[in-house]
């Protein structure tokens, strides 16, 4: 064979590798409504930096292309859409080009393989644009905030509520108890309901009943839920109550009813710094009622009620706040809270057990600012947070997964590690392995996609190698 030919064959060669290549990559990252499913408890890295503290890349708005990836971030807000696109706002982290940190309300689009940058502002620390109350424009943007509550109702709509960021006149971050729906189908937000100033108290009315002048506080960390009439929860968080002026952690619970746009304060104290009522584990009481608290994880189950897990805040007898690791429900048809499983005090830590296997005596460690999901089998799973591993004696970063079993009351330690800060094993990206493991790491936004994957992005945490805690970009995927 001559010259000529020889590098015409290599030519062919290359060329034969590169569509392979591109046909794994097409089959290893299917569309997220294909129907498809990864390999069981496995983790896979799929977009995103295995460093720290990434700029994003926006291109133009509204474009989806393969170059664009939001910038290091946590404290984010998410929703899955109907179509199964994941849908990230906000947060706390890196614009596309200061190279500081700062408060973001850019909005993005994942489809399962491009990153779009949808609205909102390329830089950091913008004041809000509220326009009308209730009147939707396409100038409308909420500022930008970190730590917000969020849902999305029965008509596919995403609500953002509260947070700490900016509003439209200060200037200044602040607590924020502003409401704010978006249309995905129109690309534009409403301001609802709430002030367009930060650091308002809350007005509580009568408990149980439903007033247009009620409004909870200014606060954030608070988590949320939607139960089957579409109506949006929330429980405590951080913040303002009814008269103090000053913020504190908060045990407050709050309905607000999408149709008749009023709030109701349903249970818990319009005070802050509560110690909790735990009454007797397992056993449902009008008396029992958690301790005020932020950064705690949330559930709700098959039959609509609402789980709560740890966090920062009091316990049964504490004077300061601490690490918790309660496990409560709370049911929505009968308005009583249940301790069910962890202890009434703080700063435990885990009892792990076998991998793989559930055990009475398994418990997570008393952590704060997990990533949450509930499964087709609505078994509760909990990943990471800052907190205690099995025998540490000072809270770090976590990237152990769990898995709670309702019917049985027992908790499995699933994936990842029972020591705190570990660094990330990223291994090669849309490649499935049982060494992938993401780094310890805390406030990472997450969703369940359509076929019941468990999908996180960034966070503050660790990377590969660098041993720094620092804020993060990259996207995984778990399958259960």
């Amino acid at each position: 064979m001559n010259s000529r030919s020889k590098k015409i064959l290599a030519l062919v060669l290359s060329a034969i590798t590169i569509v392979s290549v591109i046909i794994i990559v097409i089959i290893l990252i299917p569309p997220l409504d294909s129907g498809r499913k990864y390999p069981k408890d496995t983790f896979i890295w799929i977009s995103g930096d295995n460093s720290h503290s990434n700029n994003g890349t926006y291109g133009t708005k509204g474009v989806a292309d393969a170059n664009n990836m939001p910038g290091a971030r946590s404290t984010s807000c998410s929703w899955t859409d109907s179509s199964g696109n994941l849908w990230l706002f906000g947060g706390y982290g890196f614009d596309n080009v200061s190279g500081v940190d700062g408060y973001l309300n850019d909005l993005w689009k994942f489809d399962g393989s491009t990153w779009t940058w949808v609205s909102g502002n390329y830089s950091r620390n913008n004041s809000g644009i509220y326009g009308i109350k209730g009147v939707a424009d396409a100038a409308n943007m909420p500022g930008a905030r970190r730590y917000s509550a969020y849902w999305v109702d029965l008509y596919g709509n995403f609500w953002l509520f509260g947070g700490t960021g900016y509003d439209n006149v200060s200037g200044a971050d602040g607590y924020l108890n502003d409401l704010w729906k978006y249309d995905v189908g129109t690309n534009m937000w409403t301001w609802i309901s709430g002030n367009y100033s930060r650091n308002n108290n809350g007005t509580y009315g009568t408990k149980g009943v439903a007033n247009s002048n009620n409004i909870p506080g200014g606060r954030a960390y608070a988590p949320s839920m939607v139960d089957s009439s579409g109506n949006l929860w929330l429980f405590g968080g951080r913040g303002y109550d009814n008269v103090s002026g000053a913020d504190g952690y908060l045990n407050d619970l709050w309905k607000y009813d999408v149709q008749t746009n009023m709030w109701t304060w349903i249970s818990g104290n319009y005070s802050r710094n509560n110690n909790g009522t735990y009454g007797t584990k397992g056993v449902a009481n009008s008396n029992n009622i958690p301790g005020g608290r932020n950064f705690h994880s949330s559930w709700s189950d098959s039959s609509g009620n609402f789980w709560v897990f740890g966090g920062m805040g009091y316990g049964n007898v504490s004077s300061s706040p601490e690490i918790l690791n309660d496990l409560w429900k709370y049911d929505i048809g009968c308005n009583m809270w249940t301790w069910v499983s962890g202890n009434y005090s703080g700063f435990n830590n885990g009892t792990y057990g076998v991998k793989g296997i559930a055990d009475v005596n398994n418990v997570p460690g008393a952590r704060w600012a997990s990533a949450t999901w509930v499964d087709s089998s609505y078994n509760l799973w909990l990943f990471g947070g800052t907190g205690y591993g099995n025998s540490s004696t000072i809270p770090g970063r976590l990237n152990d997964m769990w898995k709670y079993d309702i019917g049985s009351n027992m908790w499995t330690w699933m994936n990842g590690n029972y020591s705190i800060n570990n660094n990330g094993s990223y291994g090669i990206k849309y490649v499935a392995s049982s060494s992938n493991v993401p780094g310890g790491r805390s406030t990472n936004t997450c969703w369940k996609d359509k076929n019941g994957d468990f999908w996180f992005f960034g966070g503050f945490g660790y990377d590969k190698d660098s041993g720094l805690e620092r804020r993060l970009n990259d996207l995984w995927v778990y399958s259960p």
